[in-house]
């Protein structure tokens, strides 16, 4: 690095020279498959949730067009709305996948992004798509990868725009000049703060939602011809600079070419923060090994550290929304004590309203271990006493879900088909059969937009 660069030109040297779809490893564009289909499947979870018509509604009201489909149903919308929307259903319900080590949630804006350009571009190949998919992942990870401080922007958003706007920039085979500003332009539009996570509001995902349209506004902008800023990561008022202070950039950018980012990804076995994971599975793991219930229970313990109290550790109330209960490790810990798992019907009112599991959540404790790394999610460990006074312990050097705790194949199956019952559009177990064989060969479709007419179920 000279003292007038910026590690931007790194990305872009990394993307163009990544151009050719058979540069990507074979097993990074099979990882970038294994997480869209987990992605899809939960964005048509998420075309059910109330606020998905609120942001559809306005969406529809922005302008008419039909680039791109709102995926799930017969609607189209011009580019930026469609990718707004899908980037809201695939994070509204909190079971999107995440990279631990950067604390972004890549393929919600990514995918959403990606979709929508290539459907408006037409004839875009699943091997094209793919690997421009596993590049933008690399750019929101490893400018993730490089905060050194604890979240106070909401990170999953700002970096997923960035990383967006890289993949939406391949797939329209831009130059470095066009892929420079590109960026300029993304970053001028970033925005995101925690404040939404701490008051559980749902304008968590809108933020997600905000930032897959701004993606595809700036590759739409810089192909006009429109500058934008050049020095966006270590400018005088670059990312670095705003909002990542004390950034550490050498160690993630010293990856790029060597660890495809997209295969260090975590599923999300539990529709809920992945703060909460480690409480959730170890509870499993305990009480399937010891055979004790709820009403056995005298109080839990979950040495995590510090990101996690920071993110999960609120006490239940008795008004509480849902997005607030997504984030709320002693109503999770709870509520799995009584059913044995997190599923998208643990929200129904009468949890959120129950004497019982109120009770319960609070016997329910977190507290910060010795890790010194704000952006650590691992390793956890949980203690539970019983009202006998035995005690037992687990030990997580990795939740589940993290590529070291692997979902198998058959649990991840089991989401996706789950997930594809609950959209607003239901899919019948022969569209589920379908769309998910579409999405495993999808690297021989001539034009991945055929895949996205399969989330509709075809009887309507």
């Amino acid at each position: 690095m000279t003292e007038s660069a910026d590690r931007i030109e790194l990305l872009i040297a990394h993307l163009d020279s990544h151009r050719d779809s058979l540069l990507v490893p074979a097993a990074a564009r099979d990882a970038a498959k294994k997480f869209m289909f987990d992605s899809i499947g939960v964005a048509l979870a998420g075309s059910s949730v109330p606020q998905s018509a609120l942001v559809l509604n306005a969406a529809q009201s922005w302008g008419s067009g039909a680039d791109a489909r709102v995926w799930g149903s017969a609607q189209r919308l011009p580019a930026p709305s469609a990718a707004m929307v899908n980037a809201f259903h695939i994070h509204n319900q909190e079971f999107d996948c995440v990279h631990e080590r950067a604390v972004v949630h890549p393929m919600a804006v990514i995918l959403a992004t990606l979709f929508a350009v290539a459907e408006r571009e037409k004839n875009i190949s699943g091997a094209a798509f793919l690997s421009a998919l596993v590049l933008a992942v690399d750019v929101a990870t490893t400018i993730g990868m490089c905060a050194t401080k604890p979240l106070r922007f909401f990170r999953p958003a700002m970096c997923g725009c960035l990383g967006a706007a890289a993949g939406a920039a391949l797939l329209k085979s831009l130059n470095k000049e066009q892929m420079r500003d590109t960026f300029g332009i993304a970053y001028s539009q970033l925005a995101g703060t925690m404040q939404a996570h701490v008051e559980g509001t749902p304008a968590l995902a809108l933020q997600v939602a905000f930032a897959a349209r701004s993606a595809v506004c700036a590759v739409d902008l810089a192909v006009a011809g429109f500058r934008g800023p050049h020095k966006i990561l270590d400018g005088q008022h670059g990312y670095f600079a705003l909002f990542e202070a004390g950034a550490s950039p050498d160690a993630a950018f010293a990856e790029l070419g060597k660890v495809w980012q997209i295969e260090r990804v975590s599923h999300k076995p539990f529709p809920t923060g992945r703060a909460a994971h480690g409480g959730i599975a170890g509870l499993r793991a305990l009480m399937a090994e010891h055979g004790f219930g709820a009403d056995d229970v005298e109080s839990v313990v979950l040495a995590a550290p510090p990101l996690i109290r920071q993110l999960v550790d609120r006490p239940m109330t008795r008004n509480m929304n849902i997005s607030y209960a997504r984030l709320c490790l002693p109503f999770l810990a709870a509520v799995t004590m009584v059913e044995g798992t997190i599923t998208l019907a643990a929200y129904r009112s009468e949890n959120l309203g129950s004497p019982n599991i109120f009770a319960l959540a609070g016997r329910v404790k977190l507290v910060t271990d010795t890790n010194l790394d704000p952006n650590a999610l691992a390793p956890q460990h949980l203690s539970v006493q019983l009202r006998n006074g035995k005690t037992f312990e687990h030990a997580m050097s990795a939740v589940f879900g993290a590529p070291e705790a692997p979902m198998s194949a058959s649990e991840q199956r089991a989401k996706f088909d789950d997930c594809c019952r609950h959209a607003l559009n239901p899919l019948a177990n022969n569209e589920i059969h379908a769309l998910a064989d579409a999405i495993d060969n999808i690297e021989n479709l001539d034009d991945v937009s055929l895949l996205l007419d399969l989330t509709f179920p075809q009887s309507k």
